[in-house]
């Protein structure tokens, strides 16, 4: 069942590579977390934005053979200046022990940043409210917060992006199959630090980044994680941008490879004043 699903992620990197660019692209350089890949700048969507991330699958295959893949629908809304407010509905295939295999909601996530200041001398900084609340069978047991900081900063010939990520909870059981949790449900982390590079191509409206990312398991007697990832981002349209990116887990219980892929569509309030 997963070539199908191998297929699709290399046609939707080949339509990516080969899409041609469109005027006035906006969006391309404004990174999130997983698209593509999971340490985020520290700008915000423009006020009365609103943004629609219709397609944000990732895959991962362990060592051991075994695959899960995900897809989290989002939505992003700009309420206030430098304000951003998210909420997400993450799906989780994955195979458990013995050959169990389940697909199901794991949770809902809701999350806001706030962009503190622009760069000057200084990096721009944000800052990062985020709650999983137990929704599904495989979301977790009790709400799950964390507090995220975020700094980016931008010169003449790259753009690097810190983030430091803790979370506010000593352990967390997440439901699966006859009682087991499947690998997916590992992903909550008690603390992640991340450190991304990117590079725009403004003619292009293309961006290409690559990150080292650490962190420890929310679950307990697990090893720590260390991950290297990179991708790219284009801007088909003023509205719709796509992601494709890779990366490989080093160190932990699930050591192996990885493919992330999306799409986002940006539009605004419907009640929006003219100008």
């Amino acid at each position: 069942m997963f070539t199908p699903m191998l297929r699709v992620a290399a046609l939707l990197v080949l339509g990516h590579a080969t899409a041609s660019v469109l005027p006035a692209q906006t969006d391309y350089f404004n990174t999130d977390a997983g698209r593509p890949i999971r340490t985020e700048d520290a700008y915000a969507i423009e006020r009365r934005a609103i943004e629609l991330q219709v397609a944000p699958l990732r895959l991962e295959r362990a060592r051991g053979g075994t695959y899960q893949w995900g897809i989290e629908p989002e939505i992003a809304v700009g309420l206030l200046p430098r304000t951003q407010f998210e909420i997400g509905f993450p799906m989780i295939h994955a195979e458990g022990a013995r050959g169990t295999r389940t697909t199901a909601l794991a949770g809902v996530e809701m999350s806001a940043l706030y962009n503190l200041n622009a760069e000057t001398r200084i990096p721009a900084l944000a800052i990062v409210g985020d709650v999983v609340l137990p929704a599904g069978p495989l979301g977790p047991d009790g709400a799950i917060p964390s507090l995220k900081a975020i700094a980016t900063k931008t010169l003449p010939w790259a753009r690097f992006h810190v983030n430091a990520q803790y979370t506010f909870k000593d352990n967390a059981s997440t439901g699966g199959v006859n009682g087991e949790a499947p690998p997916a449900n590992t992903e909550l982390s008690r603390w992640v630090a991340g450190l991304a590079i990117d590079k725009t191509l403004p003619l292009r409206s293309m961006l290409f980044t690559a990150e080292i990312v650490t962190s420890e398991p929310l679950v307990a007697g697990l090893q720590r994680r260390l991950d290297v990832a990179g991708g790219t981002r284009m801007q088909f349209s003023p509205r719709v941008a796509f992601d494709a990116g890779s990366g490989y887990r080093l160190r932990g219980d699930e050591q192996g490879w990885f493919v992330t892929t999306g799409a986002a569509v940006a539009i605004g309030f419907p009640w929006a004043p003219r100008r």
